[in-house]
């Protein structure tokens, strides 16, 4: 669906097919159809993300080069729908509307294996560990994160210890409080 044309490029609704922060690079494919479009890291960095979950929807301006179509900017991404039976049991029982008003607890990566599906994030000022799965990156529209990377988490206390329920990058997170604060 296009939504803006300009001589910079054109605004379209897609979803991410595949995104690798290894490679640096993925494919988004748009909702009204025709080629993939390049997302190149840098491009979404610019927004503020390091990586993106495999289909995120997500709305760009993009160009046509010789080289096809690539994105030049990301305007926003919404996490991909969730998985059926792929919840946590920790997160089953609680409305996730209580689990929006936890407050956003800014925090660095300990380490994340995606392979795995899980790793660690220590909230700043702290030293207890929050266990961070992969279905809540998922939701959260992320598909990996870095050791060290900052972040900001919505954290419950879970059957086995503290966990994020949401995660948010850095940048992100400032958006967020931003356009909390706006309205």
């Amino acid at each position: 669906m296009t939504i803006h044309q300009s001589d910079e490029g054109r605004g379209l609704i897609g979803h991410v097919k595949w995104f690798d922060p290894a490679k640096g690079f993925g494919f988004v494919v748009a909702d009204d159809g025709g080629p993939d479009i390049l997302l190149h890291a840098n491009v979404l960095r610019n927004f503020g993300q390091s990586t993106v979950a495999d289909g995120a929807a997500i709305e760009l301006t993009v160009q046509k080069t010789e080289r096809g179509v690539q994105a030049i900017e990301v305007l926003s991404v919404e996490p991909p729908e969730p998985v059926a039976g792929a919840g946590l049991s920790d997160l089953l029982e609680l409305d996730p509307e209580v689990l929006a008003t936890r407050p956003l607890e800014p925090a660095r990566v300990k380490w994340f294996d995606k392979g795995k599906g899980f790793g660690f994030a220590n909230v700043f000022g702290g030293s207890e560990d929050i266990f961070v799965h992969i279905e809540v990156l998922r939701q959260s529209g992320l598909a990996d994160l870095g050791p060290g990377e900052a972040v900001c988490l919505r954290v419950i206390d879970g059957k086995r210890g503290r966990m994020a329920t949401e995660v948010l990058l850095w940048d992100a997170a400032a958006r967020t409080e931003q356009d909390d604060e706006d309205e």
